[in-house]
């Protein structure tokens, strides 16, 4: 008896083969899919508040619980999605906050998500940022002090940010115009060269028929083993809004036309003292004639001393013009860290313009990063 097999015909087996082949191909092309679609999305900020007493120049003495001894409190949430070829789509929402209030900004007024909000593409080209960002001048001049961004204790942030526009605070035309984030801007970052790298941005006015209203920078930064340096140039000709820098209430020279500011700054960590150094030309041209400008220094270390390290900086400023000024800060602080995420820190500042009483603030803190 002859045995027979059931056979299924070449045309079937064919059929089935191919479109194995192409579930395979689909599946693959699905998980690569899958992959370049993965996203994270992360939740942050620090807490910092202090206890102690302030007196500004010519001024009472006021005590306080205050925040932001050594950094401002904020949270922030980032995210990114990997779009494949080494291409990521970001985003970033940063708010500062108030803890001994429990109000929102780093002021009555600020904005919500005022320290960042932008969204951009990160790849092998560089990256590149829209919306609120953080001004270059201001990383510059957080990087190359001692005190880093404190707005309480750091006498080179005193000197950059704390000038023209806080009147009746300070009676002087020292400072930079403009806030350490711009509202409508575009920036690029170029990827790291050996420790170097390079951004600029550009802010727009965002009103019909008025091209003019702009602000811009452009920053290098470089890091190789013990030493850093960094050099910025910014240019501004309106602050929150086209023209409103004619009318800073209170100030005692004419409204400004636009500001220039130049600032090098650099480190040198030997390891047992770091030091630190800054130099920042700045040029005012007034709405009406006649212009003046202020120079400013820097000079800082951090040694290690325990678990903690010791902090000291002076910055000077003197104006050619304007109100003919000088402008002479120096601190003292002490950081101990209680965690990785937690420290605790006393520091002191003094702060004397001419023809102005000394002003002080002292105090002790606490800060906790999440």
């Amino acid at each position: 008896m002859k045995s027979t097999v059931n056979r299924a015909p070449k045309t079937t087996v064919k059929a089935t083969v191919k479109a194995t082949a192409v579930a395979a191909a689909m599946l693959g092309l699905f998980a690569a899919g899958a992959a370049h679609a993965q996203s994270s999305v992360s939740l942050y900020g620090q807490v910092d508040e202090w206890v102690g007493a302030t007196k500004f120049p010519g001024g009472d003495r006021a005590w306080n619980v205050s925040g932001g001894g050594m950094s401002t409190s904020y949270w922030g949430l980032k995210g990114a999605e990997d779009l494949g070829g080494g291409y990521k789509a970001i985003f970033t929402l940063e708010s500062f906050f108030r803890a001994q209030n429990g109000q929102y900004g780093r002021f009555q007024g600020d904005t919500f998500f005022a320290r960042n909000s932008y969204v951009g593409i990160q790849g092998p080209i560089g990256t590149f940022t829209a919306g609120r960002l953080t001004t270059q001048l201001f990383v510059s001049t957080i990087l190359f002090n001692p005190f880093v961004d404190s707005y309480v204790f750091s006498p080179m942030v005193y000197h950059v940010f704390l000038g023209a526009g806080t009147f009746p605070t300070y009676r002087t035309d020292q400072g930079v115009v403009g806030d350490s984030g711009w509202n409508n801007s575009v920036q690029y970052t170029s990827p790291d060269f050996n420790g170097l790298s390079g951004s600029v941005m550009y802010s727009f006015g965002n009103t019909a028929g008025d091209g003019r209203s702009k602000k811009y920078s452009a920053q290098f930064l470089y890091f190789h083993g013990p030493f850093a340096a960094t050099g910025v140039y910014q240019y501004v000709n309106f602050n929150n809004v086209p023209g409103d820098l004619t009318t800073i209430d209170g100030f005692a020279t004419p409204g400004y036309k636009s500001q220039s500011v130049g600032q090098l700054g650099a480190s040198f960590d030997m390891k047992y003292v770091k030091f630190f150094a800054q130099y920042m030309y700045t040029k005012n041209d007034f709405d009406g004639p006649g212009t003046f400008h202020v120079n400013t220094g820097q000079g800082g270390v951090t040694v290690p001393v325990g678990p903690g390290t010791v902090m000291a900086s002076y910055a000077y400023s003197r104006s050619n013009g304007g109100l003919d000024q000088t402008h002479k800060s120096w601190a003292v602080g002490y950081d101990y860290p209680l965690s990785k995420r937690t420290d605790v820190y006393a520091a002191y500042l003094n702060d004397k313009y001419t023809s102005m009483s000394s002003g002080d603030t002292f105090g002790v803190g606490i800060r906790a990063k999440f």
